[in-house]
């Protein structure tokens, strides 16, 4: 059976990175060679993993596996405020900036598919925007005692549930548990707007996170692959 797709233009991605891309969606009405004939320099599909189906067509038509990312999500419950964890300031954006430029590195936004640079420019803009409230809708930041910044997390409403887009800590407070009162705040964030679960999705590789969010109570809900084509590959 041929995999249909539909083709999601990633206007504001293609801006960013300056590479013209495109996110290929499932169950559309193209089918997939049909959708790669259209101009693009960089193809994106996220595959379920238990699709195997797509994952050996993609396979074919030349996608290569770039990470594997996995879907979790916890009830929120009855919840308490986290001492030492606020909502970050305009005033700290440089800090946060130069912070998330530098912990998450290592993602899907990687050479060779983008200039070796991009992920720590795109995630540094990423947290700059949510303090701003203009992606995510908060930013929440964890301090010690002296008001230096130990961990950050951004969260957005979507529907009736939180969506956790970065959650990072400082090397300097790694292994005291900042993390897990930055996912505490978090729920706290979500039961004041009354909203259901907390949501948040990880890199397979990612074992600290996806430890800190089993052991804080998340399930693990779907698992799947990205997989990137340059557009001027052979069909």
């Amino acid at each position: 059976m041929p995999v249909l797709v539909s083709i999601n233009p990633l206007s504001w991605e293609s801006a960013f990175f300056g590479v013209a891309s495109a996110r290929l969606d499932l169950d559309g009405e193209l089918p997939l060679g049909e959708a790669l004939c259209q101009p693009a320099e960089l193809w994106q599909i996220k595959v379920p993993a238990d699709r195997l189906d797509v994952i050996d067509a993609v396979s074919q038509y030349g996608f290569q596996l770039v990470e594997g990312e996995a879907d979790l999500a916890m009830n929120i419950k009855s919840t308490e405020r986290q001492s030492g964890i606020r909502i970050a300031r305009e005033s700290q954006t440089d800090a946060l900036h130069a912070a998330a430029s530098q912990l998450f590195v290592q993602s899907r936004f990687r050479a060779p598919w983008f200039a070796p640079d991009a992920s720590a420019r795109f995630y540094a803009q990423w947290i700059e925007n949510a303090v701003r409230g203009t992606f995510d809708h908060q930013c929440l930041i964890a301090s010690d005692e002296a008001g230096a910044l130990q961990g950050f997390i951004s969260l957005r409403e979507v529907e009736d549930d939180v969506r956790v887009g970065l959650l990072g800590v400082l090397p300097q407070a790694q292994g005291n548990g900042v993390g897990q009162r930055l996912l505490l705040a978090s729920a706290d964030w979500g039961r004041v707007r009354q909203l259901n679960r907390l949501r948040v999705a990880t890199q397979l590789s990612n074992l600290t996170a996806m430890r800190l969010y089993l052991r804080s109570g998340a399930r693990l809900e779907s698992t799947a692959y990205w997989f990137y084509r340059k557009g001027h590959d052979p069909i």
